[in-house]
């Protein structure tokens, strides 16, 4: 009996790491249109006019339908290469043309000017993402 129990026991091991394994698999996806912007806040910038851009901004992905899905954080690198950028956003798209549609969407220039009086340096660079 302690045969077969330790028989099945492994069988269904097995089974349970190849269904893992089959599972694990990368799935392809449709490509996406990543648009990456960085910002660097003026020096005299106060932390509740910073927070009013970080909420102007993310606000954008339940105002926009184009938006496809965002993401933010702050600079945390120990290396020191962020020239001064402390912020960066991530927004991504399923085309150019939504993109662009963003760029001139009404929200999106409102959302500008909450960050124009604030803003010291930005950088954007937009890419499609491979795998």
């Amino acid at each position: 009996m302690k045969k077969i129990t330790l028989m099945f026991f492994a069988a269904a091991l097995l089974a349970t790491l190849a269904g893992t394994q089959a599972s694990a698999q990368v799935k392809p996806t449709a490509p996406v249109l990543r648009h990456v912007v960085m910002f660097k806040f003026k020096d005299d910038a106060a932390p509740g006019d910073v927070k009013k851009v970080e909420d102007a901004f993310r606000a954008l992905a339940g105002k926009i339908k184009l938006i496809k899905d965002f993401e933010w954080g702050k600079n945390s690198s120990p290396e020191g290469l962020n020239q001064g950028l402390t912020h960066v956003f991530l927004v991504t798209f399923a085309s150019d043309k939504d993109r662009d549609a963003y760029l001139v969407h009404p929200d999106h220039q409102a959302f500008v000017e909450v960050l124009k009086p604030h803003l010291d340096k930005v950088t954007v660079l937009d890419y499609w993402a491979g795998k």
